[in-house]
C-alpha cells in the first residue's frame, strides 16, 4: 500500500511540476506573407533551413521596441547556421493605426532590420501559432519535412538590460543545433496583447 502511494505521489509530482517544462510540440504549416520590401516571403523559400526563429512584434508596443537590436543580432548569428529570424506583425490595423504596412516599412528602414518584417493582414498566422503578445517568440524546427514548435514564450528574461539577459531563444536554438531537446521549452511572454478579429 505504501509503495503504491509513493508511486502515485511520484507520478503526480512529475505531472504537476515536470509538465511546466514540456511544450506540446504543435505542428505548424508553411506560410506566406508580404514583406516590407513588397515581396512575398514563404517558409518554403528557405530550402536549407533547419528551423526558424519566429517573432511576433509590432510598431507601437513599448516593450517590443526594446528588442530591435537583439532581433538583428539573433538573425546575424543564426541565419548563417540555417536558422533565420522572421518577424511578423499580426496586429489589427483597424484597431491600431500605427500598424499600417507603410509604417511597418518606415520602421524597418529606420531601425535597419536585417530580417523580413511580414504583415499578417488576416491574422491567420498569428492564430496558427496562438501568438498572444508582442514580442512573443517561437522556435520551429524541421522534423520529417514538418515544422514543429520547440519553444514558445519570451525572447529573454530582461527587456530593459540586454547585456544582463538570459536569451531563451539562443539557448533553445543552440540545444537544437546540438541535437539536444530544449531544456526550457516554454516561458511566459510579456508585452502588448494581440487582439484577434473573430
Amino acid at each position: 500500500m505504501k509503495s503504491t502511494l509513493a508511486i502515485g505521489v511520484c507520478i503526480l509530482f512529475i505531472f504537476v511540476f515536470g509538465s511546466f517544462n514540456l511544450t506540446i510540440e504543435k505542428r505548424v504549416d508553411n506560410f506566406t506573407l508580404r514583406n516590407v520590401n513588397g515581396k512575398n516571403v514563404s517558409t518554403q523559400d528557405y530550402k536549407d533551413a533547419k528551423g526558424f526563429i519566429v517573432i511576433f512584434t509590432c510598431n507601437h508596443c513599448p516593450f517590443a521596441k526594446l528588442y530591435t537590436n537583439r532581433f538583428n543580432e539573433l538573425n546575424t548569428k543564426y541565419s548563417n547556421l540555417n536558422v533565420p529570424l522572421i518577424a511578423i506583425n499580426s496586429m489589427d490595423t483597424l484597431m491600431y493605426e500605427e500598424e499600417t504596412f507603410e509604417l511597418m516599412q518606415k520602421k524597418a528602414t529606420k531601425e535597419k532590420f536585417n530580417f523580413p518584417y511580414l504583415q499578417d493582414v488576416t491574422q491567420a498566422v498569428g492564430k496558427l501559432f496562438e501568438a498572444q503578445h508582442t514580442p512573443m517568440a517561437f522556435v520551429i524546427w524541421k522534423e520529417n519535412n514538418e515544422w514543429i514548435i520547440k519553444y514558445k514564450g519570451a525572447v529573454d528574461d530582461n527587456g530593459a538590460h540586454p547585456k544582463l539577459a538570459n536569451s531563451y531563444i539562443s539557448n533553445a536554438v543552440d540545444e537544437l543545433l546540438n541535437g539536444q531537446p530544449v531544456s526550457n521549452s516554454e516561458t511566459e511572454s510579456f508585452g502588448c496583447a494581440i487582439f484577434y478579429r473573430k
